[in-house]
């Protein structure tokens, strides 16, 4: 490539970046900042800052600027943030064309050029996870928790001594495997190409949204073909699913929405759902690894996490187990048992609150100019978003926050007369690793059932722990999002208790 478009293409996003700053500062003069300097170039310290200490900074403004907002500057511009039950429950019933959950999303991965505009447009597969989905987890429970067995086998051996996982790909195997069991059925679900994919398709599409979104809209075609892998991916995928969806489309053709033998799964719901040129191959196949993107990258980290802390505490397994075999025991393996399963609930939503995976949630861009009820004015174009992680680990809302307390949930859902607000699928001003309002995860019932089955099978068959006694892989923040590592290992074995 041409020396000089490169440095053309890598300086372009700055002077971009400097001009919006420009333009937008004056506007939100009134909200305090923090992380760096609010003066024009010089707030790009900020920014930089901020890629590297986003924790730090968004606990800083937190903790001053607590039931109000706060602005830090990021690469991309400037961001608000607020916090305070009003003020978190004042933004989510604000409505779509005030303050906009989805031109937020297309935002932060750059979807008119990665995934194509469509996928936002025409968002019909949103109804169907939250409905459709929803409602058949617990015919289709047995196929899922199939999936999962296998998967542990194929990929975690039950040997007698020690062995090493790398945690996070073998997490992000057994996911996709038992998600898209759902979604594709058998046997693509366990095709090892078509795996590999969607496990690094979820990565190429944060990452490509990350750079892409560096740049104005005029470069923005250019920097996806020179700068991203989200094309290839999706040309990948093609060769995949193009044979299964002509398949469907000919008995569709034949037969109406109904005949013997009907596919019962997500990608079959969502071509009964499309209509016109939804109907096409290309636009099947992004609506698919699509859903597959949100079904993996989330539930894998939060597994992951879990994981680490159940093996620095192995004494934390027989609660479980006994939970666990008393339940099965009584009632099987069904999607109504594994609801039955507090202390595996309660573990992994310890996991999303003590591990939250970004230091924010409930992102918005205000489509229009909004006053908050505090007086809090942001302007047409403003990002707004509230500090997750430093609300997760708040003392005056959690006690000891900064403890991992896998029976925080379980013993709270004792006491409380409305224990159902504390399963790990429940959302609130402040618990929101699923979001929380109108626009919570539509998939949380699913991710739910996934990873406490996940875990219920895990603590049955295998006895696990780190291999520095207690010790806790370290984790890393690079600008909003939690990265964890890919290498960290976790020792497991057949159980022998």
């Amino acid at each position: 490539m041409d020396p000089y478009l490169v440095t053309a293409l890598l300086a372009l996003p700055i002077l971009y970046s400097v001009w919006r700053n420009f333009l937008t500062i004056r506007t939100l003069s009134r909200i305090p900042t923090v992380g760096g300097p609010s003066i024009p170039i010089l707030d790009f310290i900020g920014a930089i800052r901020y890629l590297m200490h986003s924790d730090v900074i968004l606990w800083e403004g937190y903790q001053k600027y607590r039931n109000g907002a706060f602005k830090h500057r990021d690469v991309d511009g400037w961001h608000v943030l607020v916090s305070g039950p009003k003020l978190v429950e004042e933004m989510c019933r604000a409505p779509e064309n005030v303050l906009s959950l989805i031109e937020a999303s297309k935002d932060a991965v750059q979807t008119e050029w990665t995934l194509g505009p469509s996928l936002d447009r025409v968002a019909y597969h949103i109804p169907i996870i939250r409905n459709q989905f929803t409602r058949a987890l617990t015919p289709l429970f047995g196929d899922m928790h199939d999936e999962i067995v296998r998967a542990f086998d194929d990929n975690i051996p039950k040997a007698k001594d020690w062995i090493k996982v790398p945690m996070l790909p073998t997490m992000m195997e057994v996911v996709c495997r038992t998600s898209n069991r759902l979604f594709v059925g058998l046997p693509l679900c366990r095709d090892r190409d078509y795996v590999e994919l969607n496990k690094r398709f979820t990565i190429d599409v944060f990452v490509g949204g990350q750079i892409i979104r560096l740049f104005p809209d005029v470069l923005k075609p250019t920097a996806v073909r020179l700068l991203t892998k989200v094309h290839s991916g999706i040309q990948r995928g093609t060769r995949h699913l193009q044979p299964l969806i002509e398949e469907r489309l000919r008995m569709m053709k034949e037969h109406g929405k109904d005949w013997p033998d009907k596919p019962n799964d997500m990608l079959q719901w969502v071509m009964d759902e499309a209509e016109g040129e939804e109907l096409q191959v290309d636009r099947l196949v992004i609506r698919i690894m699509t859903i597959n993107i949100t079904a993996i990258n989330t539930s894998s980290m939060t597994f992951t996490n879990a994981m680490f802390y159940l093996a620095a505490h192995p004494e934390w397994l027989k609660p479980l187990r006994d939970e666990v075999e008393e339940v099965t025991k009584a009632e099987g393996w069904t999607k109504d048992s594994v609801n039955r399963f507090a202390k595996i609930d309660s573990f992994l939503r310890e996991s999303q609150r003590y591990c939250a995976l970004g230091t924010k949630s409930l992102r918005r861009t205000a489509m229009q100019d909004y006053t908050f009820s505090d007086g809090t004015f942001i302007p047409k174009g403003t990002k707004v978003a509230i500090p997750m992680h430093a609300i997760h680990h708040d003392e005056d809302i959690y006690p000891h926050a900064d403890v991992f307390d896998p029976w925080r949930w379980s013993e709270i859902r004792k006491d409380d007369t409305e224990a159902t607000k504390f399963q790990m699928v429940s959302t609130g001003p402040e618990h929101v690793a699923f979001g929380h309002g109108r626009h919570g995860c539509p998939g949380r019932f699913f991710v739910a059932s996934e990873l406490k089955a996940m875990l219920a099978h895990l603590v049955l068959n295998y006895d696990i722990k780190m291999e520095k006694e207690g010790q806790v892989p370290p984790v890393r923040w690079f600008g909003t999002r939690l990265y964890v590592s890919r290498s960290a290992e976790v020792m497991f074995r057949k159980r022998q208790t």
